[in-house]
């Protein structure tokens, strides 16, 4: 079954890792996977291009069906192999909602993170501005308030889908954006976080990239 996928993924990335958490949570080990380089431009090759014109990482193929987006990705997993593994989508109508909507409140937090790890990536260097950057520091402060505050409720008793033993699409969509905050500053975010790190299927599939340099934490040591 799994020897019929295949993942090019590039390591330290947040959308790579969420689909080979959620390949880890369904069972389906033994895919084949091919590990790219975005510092030597291999998403930009015509390996990856041929089936992801984005030139974008993750890209997946299962057969012929080829699915690019790493949220759609984890979606086509839980359909497709609905009954293997771990179930990734609760059956709760109220517990769906909410699933749903964390997960794609993850897009904003994750474009709000970019934005200050990589600002000197996306910016070219005659057209930084200090001001610039400290503006998206900034909004990425008041994003990670919101999020504090999402998991303060759940600690005062309302009802979600994390700080549980069940892991969601929505757990497996923003774990990793977690990694690099400072656990002192967001100890709600640093609590989910150390809940989350041990489970299997996060153990099995930690980038080798952040194991050996730990990207971003000096760009947010003020955040």
């Amino acid at each position: 079954m799994a020897k019929a996928m295949t993942l090019l993924w590039g390591a330290g990335s947040p959308p790579c890792w969420r689909v080979m958490i959620a390949l880890e949570e369904k069972n389906l080990q033994g895919y084949n996977q091919k590990l790219l380089s975005f510092d030597k431009m291999e998403h930009k090759s015509k390996e990856v291009l041929d089936i992801n014109p984005r030139g974008q990482l993750p890209t997946f193929k299962h057969g012929n069906t080829i699915v690019n987006d790493s949220y759609a990705v984890c979606f086509y997993l839980e359909s497709q192999f609905k009954s293997q593994g771990n179930k990734l989508i609760p059956d709760s109508q109220e517990e769906q909602a909410l699933m749903y909507q964390r997960m794609f409140e993850g897009l904003t937090f994750y474009d709000k993170l970019n934005a200050v790890i990589y600002y000197d990536w996306f910016v070219p260097e005659g057209e930084r501005h200090e001001s610039a950057l400290n503006r998206n520091k900034e909004a990425l402060t008041t994003e990670l308030k919101l999020w504090e505050g999402y998991l303060q409720k759940v600690c005062e008793g309302t009802h979600t889908q994390t700080h549980t033993h069940t892991e969601t699409q929505a757990d497996i969509a923003c774990f990793g954006l977690f990694k690099l905050l400072s656990a002192k500053r967001y100890p709600e975010l640093g609590e989910y976080y150390n809940l989350l790190k041990d489970r299997p299927s996060v153990k099995a599939s930690w980038p080798p990239h952040w194991l050996e340099n730990p990207e971003g934490q000096d760009t947010l040591k003020d955040i």
